[in-house]
């Protein structure tokens, strides 16, 4: 790492210096009660709010740097008050905060036309929408005009204040981008920024950058053709570019800071079978390898024919306790997303959303994480209401799979009625919006919502401890098992434990087991299949939990696997978190079992490896080795953390000798100290595995 970004990161990231650039926290409703009392519409609120933040951020530039642009408005300001939302809430469902996020939109759409040219795009549908005499049309395409004024407008400003440092390397990238495309590597870099950064100030969240190795390379090679760069000069640009993506992180919204969407996707196959891979995903792996940042996430797309020399630079980056690159497995998911119904070259263009949810950049709008089902909430009604009247473990499999389809069918219906706020900027990077004068917040080509599948672990072993101990050998009655888990276990220890230590579990390449994994995963899919939303898009399964692993658990009363009451589950589609594992070959071959193309929403297999795996070039090529043989297996989805409980415990006592420790928490990474107690409690009590 050159000495220049080594001083950033340290100005940036670790002194948090250009934090007393900020300015302070404006009024949440500054703009809201106006729009109420002039009963201002959606967009133009949107557009308002949008441009007033853009007109007020404070071009801040530093000397040494290439790349600009940091937030000092902490918070823009809501668009509705709080009256007004209630009001909205009593008739519509509102997603999360109400914005779009969690989309990816196609970059190019305007880093490789420019403003100019997009504004001429723009003019001639306004020509086209004026011959109709559609003036809503044509109001809404002359916001976007105005839009990208205030865009260009900072961006003057920026190159103002960068002639006064004197900082003459970014003032001449401001003087050709937005307007025009960028001329060079270092141009694309910035206009990526300041595209990124306008979304953040739009109060759009969970921006993903999408295939950056892709849109982004042939700036690249143009640059290395002519002799413009070598490869630690595109090194040293990329760093920067992921530094960048660091100054703000703590202003983004999300569960936990880190939690912020800023993934990207490297690799992939093309649709003629060749491999996508190229120079800049390597760049990319190796800039996240010396910076040791949370941001960006590394997605890494791998198939059955990725050489191991991959995989081993991957394992390299896990060995720094990053928790990336997640890798997704191209044989799996793109057939699966084909199954769904999304085009072919969509399915090979798919991109992971801002946790792991597979999503298509720029027709999207796809929302796929708008809510969860309980695999463990089915076993334990089951359990209560019809155990003791079950004549066999089959009928009683028959009750969980039918409240599966209960759970589904309320979740389907509680979306009903949705209601997303507009988002023009967005709009002009999302396929057939200009043309069509419509806002992406009403939808795209895809329009899919993703339900995740929480506790999977945990229901496959408590349905195992039944068919096992109540229908096979008859050791605890259907009558014990369900007294001992109202009274979660007290006056029957022993049985706890038997359930918990003895009974067979999920990871041990157990047909036993996992033929109920199989079962569980395929009632999902069943249960979801052939269902339209209201906006003719279709309802994705997956395997993923986000933050529902903690949510779902800590309402749920203890269960047939000796789990207590409140006892979290394990995050995603992972091993119960006390289950006697024989080790990280025995889970993948147990996890890989079923048809993963079923439930293709994303929700990897999440495995804890003891920091000392990695001490050695040789170990590392092993942790290369399970990936790999996780991907040829069928697996679909793939991270891993390196944990060291010993250090967790101390960080927790001592959180300032530890302001840079980074572990994987469900769908991202981010600073340990930085999390809430009960994110930390569960992370230290996951097994740490060995290989």
């Amino acid at each position: 790492m050159r000495k220049r970004i080594k001083d950033l990161r340290k100005f940036f990231v670790y002194d948090k210096a250009h934090h007393s650039c900020r300015q302070k926290p404006c009024d949440p409703m500054l703009l809201a009660s106006e729009f109420q009392r002039n009963n201002t519409s959606d967009t133009d609120r949107a557009v308002v709010r949008l441009k007033y933040t853009l007109d007020n951020e404070k071009p801040v530039v530093f000397r040494n740097e290439k790349i600009a642009l940091m937030r000092t408005i902490p918070n823009p300001p809501e668009l509705f008050t709080e009256e007004e939302m209630e009001a909205i809430k009593t008739s519509h469902r509102i997603h999360e905060r109400g914005e779009v996020c969690n989309i990816n939109v196609d970059y190019s759409m305007l880093l490789d036309m420019g403003f100019n040219a997009k504004r001429r795009e723009i003019s001639e549908s306004i020509k086209k929408f004026q011959g109709c005499n559609d003036a809503a049309s044509v109001h809404y395409l002359e916001q976007l005009i105005s839009i990208l004024d205030s865009v260009e407008t900072l961006a003057k400003r920026y190159r103002i204040e960068a002639e006064k440092v004197g900082n003459m390397v970014v003032a001449e990238n401001f003087a050709h981008i937005p307007e025009n495309p960028p001329a060079t590597f270092l141009q694309a870099l910035q206009m990526l920024r300041l595209l990124h950064f306008t979304m953040w100030c739009g109060n759009n969240y969970h921006n993903t950058l999408g295939r950056f190795d892709q849109y982004m390379y042939k700036y690249l090679k143009n640059d290395m053709d002519k002799g413009l760069l070598d490869y630690d000069d595109a090194l040293e640009l990329v760093e920067e570019f992921f530094l960048s993506l660091n100054r703000d992180s703590d202003l983004y919204p999300g569960m936990q800071q880190g939690d912020n969407g800023q993934s990207l996707v490297l690799g992939g196959l093309n649709e003629d079978g060749s491999d996508s891979y190229n120079v800049l995903s390597e760049i990319c792996l190796k800039a996240s390898l010396e910076l040791k940042l949370i941001d960006p996430k590394i997605n890494l797309r791998v198939s059955k024919n990725t050489p191991i020399e991959r995989y081993i630079l991957g394992s390299q980056l896990t060995k720094q306790g990053l928790g990336f690159p997640q890798y997704s497995n191209d044989d799996v998911v793109i057939d699966g997303l084909i199954r769904l119904g999304y085009d072919k070259k969509d399915a090979y263009n798919y991109v992971v959303a801002a946790c792991w949810e597979f999503i298509i950049p720029g027709r999207g709008m796809d929302i796929p994480n708008i809510d969860a089902l309980s695999f463990v909430k089915a076993v334990q009604d089951a359990t209560f209401e019809k155990l003791g009247h079950s004549r066999n473990f089959e009928e009683f499999l028959s009750f969980v799979k039918e409240n599966i389809r209960k759970q589904a069918d309320e979740i389907c219906e509680n979306t009903k009625n949705l209601y997303i706020f507009p988002s023009p900027f967005i709009s002009l990077m999302m396929e057939g919006c200009v043309e069509n004068a419509k806002d992406i917040s009403i939808g795209n080509r895809y329009n899919n919502y993703g339900i995740h599948g929480t506790g999977i672990s945990t229901a496959v072993d408590s349905l195992a401890s039944i068919k096992k101990y109540v229908f096979e050998t008859g050791e605890i009655s259907a009558e014990t098992i369900i007294k001992a888990l109202k009274n979660n276990f007290n006056d029957y220890e022993q049985i706890r434990n038997k359930l918990r230590y003895e009974a067979p579990k999920f990871g041990n390449d157990d047909d036993y087991v996992d033929s109920i994994a199989v079962s569980l995963l395929d009632s999902f899919a069943e249960s979801l299949h052939n269902r339209k939303n209201e906006r003719n898009g279709i309802f994705r399964p997956g395997t993923g939990s986000a933050m529902y692993y903690i949510w779902h658990s800590k309402k749920t009363p203890a269960t047939p696997d000796g789990r207590d009451s409140g006892e979290e589950f394990a995050a995603n589609y992972s091993p119960s978190m006390f289950a006697r594992l024989k080790g990280p070959i025995s889970i993948i071959k147990s996890f890989t079992k079923p048809d993963l193309k079923k439930v293709i929403n994303g929700g990897p297999l999440t495995l804890e490896l003891h920091d000392t795996v990695f001490r050695t070039p040789e170990a590392v090529s092993k942790v290369a080795m399970l990936v790999k043989s996780f991907i040829d297996l069928g697996g679909h989805q793939l991270q891993l953390n390196s944990v060291n409980r010993d250090t967790l415990l101390d960080a927790q006592k001592n959180p300032e000798k530890y302001r840079n420790l980074i572990v994987r928490v469900w769908g991202w990474s981010g600073y340990f100290v930085e999390l809430s107690k009960e994110y930390q409690d569960h992370i230290i009590k996951r097994a740490e595995l060995s290989i």
